[in-house]
């Protein structure tokens, strides 16, 4: 096309890994002053492209122009060189250093003597993460900050590095929709200097808001390229599994039955938690909404006993709970389904069968001794109605893609014969077709008299998978909406009440 530059051509791409060919002949194309999304389900190869083209992966065949020359990354630092950035979904931050030391660490300015210029270094982070739209302070330490916040760090370190080509996995995944389009915002603007994007993300609706071309894989093949102007969601869809997959949410919504799970009052001094009112019943499912901050999650883990409350009660099947923790609330028939699968709710180095059965042990083997030929089959019952994609039992959960470590977190919960699942950002990271397999398990559990307490930042997810919504708001519950109340208009005028101002007052252009 003419006047059009192509920054990046990736030419018959090929990786395999010991069992897996995860890359067939791949190929790419990215222009100047583009977005270009790149779509696929989980272990479609996405990722693994990506991680050639940053330097992490050497493929087995294919080559790789930049600006028309071909070139051989050498790796991560040499992939920078060429101008090349990476944003991860997984953040690649140290949480006990400060902000501006994340940023530099692979560079620290330096004074004429050698020593660290702090203030340079400072006043240089700022300004980049100003330049995002956020008030930080570069001094705080990166544990401190919200999952929001760090992903921004993330992105300023990658533009630290002056890159033309940047690729973002999944940025959006844990920002709210005020933060989502500042980033559009600022990822509108580095289009404009002539950067060109690479844009990784399973939120359907987001991408004609900011990409340009989509490029579909599939089984680690090129399936095609498109322009987002001409081609629609079920098209993309369709390219992504080879069949037709419907978007819609599937809820068989019933009459709840009885109230197993009751909050009066409950304020939590560790989390700062205020006041909360909240009940739960049988065969229903209950959404939290809110802003990234809210609180969602540090009630979830007060809920589940991780944390401790300084006011309130709580009940459970009608019986008010004192000194609760995790082991007990699991004897109680309750399941945290954590926001991190990879950190906190899954061993990954451990077998499927092992994570599957771990929350399980003292109940399924109560003589000390694990009877393997028993839990074969436990495993495989699992394995065979979660539609767990692993070539067998022993595969360590690593290896398996976001959908399918997901659903091996639901299989360990399932395992306990849990009545009471909490659901943190049970769809995040993972592809359609996964999130739709997730909602239809949800949906059976509740049809069998389960109740399931479900936080998610994707509204359209809130609104088409719940019974009744509470919305939280500075660590308080600030509004309950029945089905038919909610709509994205009003969740988001309670969630949002809050002075957005005072997140970017300081920052200077």
């Amino acid at each position: 096309m003419e006047g059009v530059h192509t920054l990046l051509e990736m030419q018959g791409i090929t990786k395999v890994f010991p069992g897996v060919r995860a890359l067939d002949s791949v190929n790419f194309e990215l222009r100047a002053g583009e977005v270009h999304v790149l779509l696929g389900e989980n272990g479609a190869g996405k990722s693994t492209l990506m991680k050639v083209l940053a330097g992490a992966y050497e493929p087995e065949a294919g080559k790789i122009f930049i600006d028309g020359k071909e070139v051989k990354i050498q790796g991560p630092s040499h992939a920078q060189e060429l101008g090349i950035g990476i944003v991860y979904q997984e953040f690649n931050l140290v949480p006990y250093l400060s902000v501006a030391e994340n940023v530099f660490i692979e560079n620290f300015p330096r004074t004429r003597i050698g020593l660290i210029d702090h203030e340079q270094m400072h006043r240089a982070a700022n300004e980049l993460l100003c330049s995002l739209g956020m008030q930080v302070d570069t001094h705080a330490l990166i544990h401190q900050l919200s999952t929001a916040q760090q992903q921004m760090v993330e992105v300023a370190k990658a533009l630290k590095h002056k890159s033309r080509i940047l690729i973002l996995d999944e940025p959006t995944s844990s920002l709210t929709e005020r933060e989502i389009e500042q980033l559009f915002s600022t990822i509108r603007e580095l289009k404009r200097k002539g950067m060109g994007i690479i844009y990784i993300s399973h939120r359907m609706q987001e991408l004609w808001e900011v990409g340009d071309r989509v490029t579909v894989l599939r089984d680690g093949k090129y399936i095609g390229t498109r322009s987002l102007k001409e081609t629609t969601p079920d098209e993309l869809v369709t390219m992504m599994v080879g069949r037709e997959v419907s978007f819609l949410f599937k809820r068989d919504f019933q009459t709840p039955g009885e109230e197993v799970l009751r909050l009066e009052g409950v304020s939590s001094t560790v989390h700062r938690l205020q006041n909360i009112h909240l009940t739960l019943r049988k065969g229903e499912i209950v959404g939290l909404a809110g802003l990234v901050g809210s609180g969602r999650t540090e009630l979830a883990r007060t809920i589940f006993g991780l944390e401790p409350i300084s006011e309130g009660k709580i009940y459970l099947f009608g019986r008010e709970i004192h000194h609760s923790s995790p082991s007990l609330m699991v004897q109680r028939g309750v399941a945290l389904l954590p926001e991190d699968r990879k950190n906190q709710g899954l061993a990954l180095i451990l077998s499927v069968a092992e994570n599957i059965v771990m929350a399980s042990l003292e109940r399924l083997f109560p003589r000390k001794y694990i009877h393997k030929q028993k839990e074969k089959q436990i495993v495989a019952q699992y394995i065979k109605n979660l539609r767990i994609v692993t070539p067998n039992q022993n595969r360590q959960v690593q290896f398996l893609s976001g959908g399918n470590q997901q659903k091996v977190v639901l299989g360990k919960w399932l395992c306990t014969e849990a009545d009471i699942f909490i659901f943190d950002e049970p769809t995040r990271g993972i592809d359609v077709n996964a999130k739709a397999e997730i909602h239809e398990f949800m949906n059976e559990l509740v049809k069998k008299g389960a109740a399931i307490l479900m936080i998610s930042s994707e509204l359209p997810e809130v609104l088409g998978m719940s019974d009744r919504i509470y919305v939280m708001r500075e660590r308080k519950i600030v509004a309950e909406l029945s089905h038919e109340e909610a709509s994205q208009e009003v969740v988001i005028r309670y969630a949002t009440a809050a002075d957005y101002a005072s997140q970017t007052a300081g920052c200077v252009e």
